[in-house]
């Protein structure tokens, strides 16, 4: 950095600096779960399945995944006010494009790179944050509040667009991301020089073959997981090419990493034990997180909720991850061992899915799940900041961006996990659930026999005539058969995450260096990435 010209004008306060800072970095963050804040519109929209709106995603998260190592070069090469204003520019004509595109295909291609332009403006934008951070205890705040804002975007998203589709086409989502840009854009222009934050280093020799074979395995990984069960994993050949030419993507990507004097990545970083079990830890935690669509999905299907009152629940949610946030950071800042923030926070996640498995029921009112969210909130808060800091600072300091270039793909692969997960279970174990009552439900069965008098009874009671009420009764008995078939894979589901979750705590109780690890921001300040 320059000592003669300093990065922000003089005249400008810090709380100007701290707040424009955070209105760049809030739209990048949010671009990423615009597709999948509300599937259902996006796949009514575009005329697409909601495994595709998934997919628009994914490939998003792919995108920034594989070009976080290449982009540390591009950044060492331009100015920084020059360099975010780029990428800011390029992000607003991808969402223009994405606004007017109605084609699938086409808004992948955007999507993607969206990814890597989001990639862009996050990096810089961070950096510059983190600049302005100099005693441990500011820079733990700092690391706090930007997770924090990570986590807190999926809920935040669920009600900056219930409300705007309710009224609008889903396109107009992306409107409201150009005009969210633009504030922040502006603001930077105007409080800031244009100086380098590091010495220029001239863009020759950049590894664009591993960033392809990368990128192009990602999007493989990722097109198998959202897609296999659409396919039947296996059954299909599309799924087994994708499958072959992943692991062979790999394979000449380790062989090149391991005989390049510039490696893309370090693989010698998972020779740490510690560095191996942070990144399992990272996994599972992603894992969870996307278990918590389960209940957002039950909210929708069995209790009817619109996404505008889902996105009023998700509030206490958001109270939870804001005060476990709040405790972590001062866990940390404390010195507490590792170990028993890591125990607290999974314990609370066992919690929550355990609650969980009493609470789906058709008769559960909106009351009934306030704590169960509010303890998802509190795990997830309690978690995210010091797995993260622990993946970052268990790898090697001789690895440089190694940390937090796998802890991205932990992310990456751990999201895309549990869609798969959740897309097995729903099918497999759903259609078990409907088959099982559909076998003890017989006109033999008292209880289907008083349900469909029930029925017969209501309906006729408003008007209807006999032969058509029996024919919507048993109609009205089948739906409320898959409804229960639902309920039960859910519980499924839950049950499994919570031993999975139990085991993950007995690791981290047994694991020695988990035992003796405590995170150091003032010896080793992590590298700012949160992708």
């Amino acid at each position: 950095m320059s000592n003669l010209t300093p990065v922000f004008k003089p005249w400008v306060p810090e709380w100007l600096i701290r707040i424009t800072l955070l209105l760049v970095v809030l739209p990048g963050i949010i671009l990423f779960s615009l597709s999948i804040s509300n599937v259902g519109a996006a796949a009514g929209y575009y005329g697409i399945s909601p495994n595709d709106a998934q997919y628009s995603m994914i490939i998003l998260y792919a995108a920034t995944a594989s070009f976080v190592v290449l982009e540390k070069r591009f950044f060492r090469n331009i100015a920084s006010k020059t360099y975010l204003l780029i990428s800011v520019l390029l992000l607003v004509t991808t969402c223009y494009i994405c606004y007017y595109v109605h084609i699938f295909f086409v808004l992948l291609i955007f999507r993607y790179m969206q990814g890597m332009l989001t990639c862009a403006s996050l990096s810089i934008t961070l950096t510059l944050m983190f600049t302005r951070l100099h005693s441990e205890r500011s820079k733990e705040i700092g690391y706090s509040v930007v997770y924090c804002i990570l986590l807190c975007v999926s809920p935040l998203s669920t009600l900056f667009t219930a409300s705007i589709i309710d009224d609008f086409n889903f396109n107009v989502i992306y409107k409201c991301a150009i005009y969210s840009f633009l504030p922040g854009a502006i603001l930077m222009c105007i409080i800031m020089n244009n100086v380098r934050l590091s010495r220029k280093l001239p863009l020759y020799q950049l590894d664009w073959a591993s960033f392809v074979i990368y990128s192009a395995g990602l999007c493989l990984i990722g097109y198998i997981m959202v897609y296999g069960q659409q396919y039947d994993w296996f059954d299909d050949k599309r799924i087994i090419y994708s499958v072959a030419i992943v692991i062979a993507l790999f394979a000449v990507f380790v062989f090149r990493q391991l005989s390049s004097k510039r490696p893309y990545f370090h693989i010698q970083a998972f020779k740490s034990r510690k560095f191996v079990l942070a990144a399992l830890l990272l996994f599972v935690f992603y894992i969870c997180r996307g278990a918590f669509g389960v209940t957002t999905s039950f909210m929708s299907s069995a209790m009817g909720m619109d996404p505008i009152h889902v996105g009023y629940l998700l509030i206490y949610n958001l109270a939870g991850i804001i005060v476990s946030v709040t405790i972590s950071s001062r866990f940390l800042l404390m010195k507490k061992p590792l170990r028993h923030i890591l125990i607290l926070g999974f314990t609370l996640l066992l919690a929550f899915h355990v609650y969980m498995c009493f609470v789906f029921s058709s008769q559960v009112n909106t009351e009934d799940l306030i704590i169960p969210v509010i303890l998802q909130g509190l795990g997830a808060g309690m978690l995210m900041t010091p797995v993260i800091l622990f993946v970052i600072s268990s790898s090697p300091v001789q690895y440089g961006t190694t940390g937090s270039a796998v802890g991205i793909f932990m992310r990456f692969t751990g999201f895309s996990s549990s869609i798969a997960l959740i897309n097995y279970f729903q099918l497999y174990r759903q259609n078990d659930h409907a088959n099982r009552f559909q076998e003890q439900l017989s006109q033999l069965n008292p209880l289907a026999v008083q349900k469909l008098a029930v029925y017969k009874q209501a309906l006729t009671g408003k008007g209807i005539a006999a032969d058509q009420a029996a024919k919507i009764a048993n109609g009205l008995l089948n739906k409320n058969i898959n409804a229960q078939a639902q309920l039960r894979f859910a519980v499924d589901y839950y049950q499994l995450i919570s031993w999975v979750l139990l085991a993950l705590i007995l690791v981290v109780i047994l694991f020695p260096s988990a035992n003796r690890t405590i995170i150091n921001l003032k010896s080793r300040q992590p590298a700012p990435v949160v992708y």
